[in-house]
């Protein structure tokens, strides 16, 4: 089989170097390179990308002795019909190791065509490092070689207002790239940048937040044979994502003039404000994942794709999200609908087995944020209980126990929240163990046992779930709800 580089598989020209990206991972490769790569195809945006390795380690040899080229499998459901596609992926022009060749990093401040830097670093790259004292050698925080590059760029263009850059991080924290301007400023003023410098930062350079999502399990190792028969040359890149795509990135028409994600068919939405976006994600989402696990691993599944196949449990989780978690969201029906459609899908998705344990890992916190905030503001709007998402809470606390039927529960939190519910469970008595694990401020931040009916509704589902199991306790929750409210 042939190797996989420029030579070997024509029709992949040299482009100007457009884009700076920090990050060389499996996401990034099946999210912006796949974004990138349409735009030059179909949109004639003509942009190559640098990629820079964030951390001592990384992909950055293979990625150069492949001359930037790797294949992207795209594998799920949409709307019940299987797709399964294959592209190859032509924008990476190189790679850089900052920290075997710094001075090459510092060489893209040159680059007459860069307009853009991208990155994800993990959710602990945006972070402010004391031990980064200048740039004389290569900092060792990703902020530190942002500030680096642009004061660099700055120095050569001579404060050139049109020599900016277009700045959108992809880490998975609030508002990012704000996070990441701050510690860029931070260390302007520690380093004696100047005042001009840190006005050129601020006025010639935009930061946009974002929001990212799609499910990348990355190279396939456990079925190399199968992704490699679909190929004509050796690929060590190869990279697997599912069908679904979704980015959200706060901005204006004019980011649309620079970059014009608006010419090709996918979810790139830009908006005055991600926020919305970003509570629809967490609360359908995520707060779907987080709402059944408990119930279902104690209903015998083990992955979302089986609770998706029960139908107890598929029709438990779309009536919590269809009519309990979508009646509190603040966008329009169709919009909230249409994305809660895709989730199903994308946990029907055959191709990514989940394991409701993984999911299950925190899960008190993961319910505070994720599932609470809906429970509550369901409560407030229609001055009832949400009647899935309350036996959801009730299917927590009693996951917390640590054993069902006699099999072990793949509890996994800290000892302290785990020493808490066996202390609870010791105590035998429903309405006490509703009662102390609701007015735990330590688990929600509040009070739960202070919100109207909610602690007897929480110790009936309890007594129901232990006296007559998941299925049967279910039923019996739902037809007493309003007798106990």
């Amino acid at each position: 089989m042939k190797e996989l580089n420029r030579t070997t598989v024509p029709g992949t020209a040299k482009l100007p170097i457009k884009v700076v990206q920090f990050g060389e991972g499996n996401f990034l490769r099946a999210f912006v390179e796949y974004v990138i790569d349409r735009l030059n195809l179909e949109a004639g945006f003509n942009a190559g990308v640098a990629v820079v390795q964030p951390m001592n380690g990384g992909l950055i040899p293979t990625i150069n002795a492949q001359e930037g080229l790797y294949t992207l499998f795209m594998r799920g459901i949409k709307k019940e019909t299987l797709i399964d596609q294959k592209r190859l992926i032509s924008c990476i022009q190189k790679g850089i190791d900052p920290y075997k060749d710094y001075q090459e990093l510092l060489a893209l401040a040159q680059e007459d065509s860069l307009e853009f830097l991208i990155s994800n670093t993990t959710e602990a790259g945006i972070a402010y490092n004391p031990e980064d004292k200048d740039y004389v050698e290569c900092p060792k925080s990703f902020p530190g070689k942002v500030t680096a590059l642009l004061h660099k760029r700055f120095l050569h263009y001579k404060g050139a207002t049109d020599k900016g850059l277009t700045i959108m991080p992809c880490e998975l924290i609030d508002r990012n790239a704000q996070a990441l301007k701050e510690i860029i400023l931070q260390y302007a003023q520690d380093w004696k940048l100047g005042g001009e410098f840190t006005q050129w930062v601020e006025q010639s350079n935009s930061f946009h937040n974002t929001l990212v999502d799609r499910i990348v399990p990355g190279y396939p190792k456990d079925d190399l044979e199968a992704y490699e028969s679909r190929l004509e040359y050796k690929d060590r890149l190869i990279v697997t994502a599912e069908i679904f795509f979704l980015w959200v990135i706060e901005g204006d028409e004019n980011l649309l003039k620079k970059i014009p994600f608006h010419k090709i068919d996918e979810q790139i939405l830009v908006v005055a404000d991600m926020q919305p976006y970003r509570t629809r994600k967490v609360r359908i989402l995520n707060g779907a994942h987080t709402a059944v696990v408990p119930l279902s691993l104690m209903y015998g599944n083990k992955t979302v794709k089986q609770t998706l196949e029960s139908p107890l449990t598929e029709n438990f989780l779309k009536q919590a999200v269809f009519a309990e978690i979508n009646l509190t969201l603040p966008l329009p029906k169709e919009e909230v609908e249409s994305f809660a459609e895709e989730v199903f899908d994308r946990f029907r998705n055959p191709f990514i087995v989940h394991l409701l344990s993984s999911i299950a890992l925190n899960s008190i916190s993961k319910f505070k944020v994720r599932v609470l905030p809906s429970l509550l503001a369901y409560q407030e709007k229609f001055g009832e209980l949400p009647t899935h998402l309350t036996f959801s809470l009730a299917c927590m606390i009693r996951f917390y126990k640590g054993e069902w039927q006699g099999e072990a529960l793949p509890v996994q939190d800290d000892q302290q929240i785990k020493d808490f519910f066996q202390t609870l469970w010791a105590l035998g008595d429903y309405d006490e163990i509703a009662g102390r694990a609701l007015s735990n401020r330590d688990l929600w931040d509040m009070d739960l046992s202070q919100v109207p009916v909610l602690a007897p509704s929480v110790a009936k589902a309890l007594q129901w779930i232990d006296a007559l199991g998941i299925e049967e306790g279910l039923r019996k929750f739902s037809e007493s709800k309003k007798v106990i409210g």
